[in-house]
């Protein structure tokens, strides 16, 4: 009967200690996680210059030699900046003109 009542006692501090070591645990994960914020735009960066790795690796891998995927990267590269050129140049041109017409 004493024994009982003593482990009644002990299952109780087994339980409250418990319950303090997860609330301690979530408290300290709450903090680690606020002081590790991590910044959206660096975030993005960062998974953006990852899957252009990812491209060039796969690119290499194609073309048997780095060389040979950075030249099909260079390539197409040139294409795009070739298509792409003009179309800029008339869109800052528009921009450029409703601008001075709204000054006016």
């Amino acid at each position: 009967m004493a024994a009982d009542r003593l482990d009644e006692d002990r299952n109780a501090d087994v339980h409250a200690i418990g319950a303090d070591l997860r609330e301690a645990y979530e408290r300290g994960r709450r903090d680690e996680r606020s002081s590790r914020r991590r910044h959206p735009l660096g975030m993005t960066v960062t998974f953006v210059l990852a899957a252009i790795g990812l491209v060039l690796l796969v690119l290499a891998g194609f073309n048997g030699s780095f060389s040979g995927g950075g030249a099909v990267a260079d390539e197409t590269l040139h294409t795009a900046m070739n298509r792409a050129g003009p179309a800029v140049s008339q869109a800052a041109d528009n921009a450029q003109a409703k601008v001075a017409d709204a000054t006016r």
